[in-house]
């Protein structure tokens, strides 16, 4: 089983109304402005649970498809290629104090759900407002890869190939944030704004998103009879793709106390979990090798480090509690298996293999798509 953190995609918005602010100079521009208020209406309804309608009329608006990410996915597909053009052609004119103050006028706001503050806020989600369009599309596409990666967790049971191609997917938006997006935005951006609409937020989705892909292909490779040496280095490399996030984290942030307190433990506990995996797994090998002593000193030491990062969150713990039980019964049975036959020493320290990790996925590129369509603007 795989540890689920579901807050990455519960992002909320204000309405923004296109045609009202930016004048347009002819016909066309204005049906291309009210296009874009209109395929936005409709994800800011969804997002933010305003709008409740049957899910025959959802089918039909979506084109057949049932499932509710799925619908959200589309719905975000439509609007992107109209906000990508509206950017494109706002960046032709530079630094236009006209078109800066109608882009200040729509007024873009988006909550955190990552934010320390996103949790426990009886006064509801805090607003970023940042006057630029390029915020606009960061978080619209933070929220395709999050919803992206929501629809990757729920096939998990019904389609590990697809799931891990759209977990591929996810990471290839987050890394396209990460190295194309806001990079170049730093020093436009205030200080204050959402941990979303940073490269380092955006880095560390990507590599959680890769984590979980490799999570979901080691499953397919233990469905294929995978040997336990192998199982051990994926697991293994799933544990040092978390960790690269958490360094990702430390580095940007310090004591990380803008981050979500929630949010870092799902991080932390999901590299715990792998690490015990990947042990659990490297000791089935040495047995099978005949090192008992060496597995059953890996077996001891590994439930002892578990222990210490028991999740906080009721429904982890109980994945915890499974693994850590499937280990203790390894260990117990080696144990007794060495008394009576092997009487090998017990590994501990020095005498114990460093975990070596494989790494076997990588992003599926995103390609942004721009509809172009020529907008003229009254300057």
């Amino acid at each position: 089983m795989m540890l689920h953190f579901r807050e990455p995609a519960k992002l909320k918005t204000k309405g923004v109304i296109f045609e009202d602010v930016y004048a347009a100079r002819d016909s066309a521009t204005l049906e291309n402005l009210k296009e874009l208020s209109s395929k936005r209406k409709v994800i800011e309804d969804s997002i933010n649970q305003n709008c409740y309608i049957t899910e025959a009329i959802a089918r039909e608006m979506s084109g057949g498809l049932t499932c509710p990410f799925q619908q959200d996915l589309r719905k975000l597909e439509q609007y992107l290629p109209l906000l990508e053009n509206l950017v494109y052609h706002v960046d032709l004119l530079g630094g236009n104090h006209q078109i800066a103050w109608w882009t200040s006028e729509l007024k873009i706001r988006w909550s955190s759900a990552l934010g320390a503050s996103s949790f426990f806020n009886l006064m509801g989600p805090k607003f970023y407002q940042i006057d630029n369009l390029h915020f606009e599309l960061g978080m619209v596409l933070f929220l395709y890869g999050a919803i992206l990666r929501e629809r990757a967790l729920e096939i998990v049971p019904s389609d590990l190939v697809q799931s891990a191609t759209l977990f591929r997917e996810a990471a290839g938006v987050f890394l396209y944030l990460s190295q194309e997006v806001f990079p170049s935005l730093q020093p436009t951006f205030p200080a204050e704004r959402p941990p979303e609409a940073t490269s380092y937020m955006s880095t560390v989705m990507s590599l959680i998103c890769l984590a979980e892909a490799q999570a979901v292909s080691i499953k397919k490779a233990e469905e294929k009879g995978t040997t336990a040496g192998l199982l051990a280095k994926l697991h293994y490399g799933v544990a040092e793709m978390l960790g690269e996030a958490i360094d990702v984290l430390y580095s940007a942030n310090g004591q990380c106390k803008d981050i979500s307190s929630r949010f870092m433990e799902f991080i932390w506990s999901c590299k715990a979990l792998h690490e015990l995996r990947s042990q659990k797994y490297l000791a089935e090998s040495l047995k099978d090798a005949g090192q008992v002593g060496i597995a059953i000193g890996i077996l001891h030491d590994a439930l002892i480090n578990v222990k210490k990062k028991m999740p906080g969150e009721e429904s982890h713990k109980s994945i915890f509690r499974k693994e850590v039980d499937v280990a203790a019964d390894m260990l117990t049975k080696c144990e007794r298996e060495n008394e009576f036959v092997w009487q090998q020493k017990i590994a501990s320290g020095d005498e114990l293999p460093l975990p070596q990790g494989n790494k076997i996925v990588n992003a599926k590129p995103y390609r942004p798509k721009r509809w172009e369509r020529e907008l003229a603007f009254k300057i």
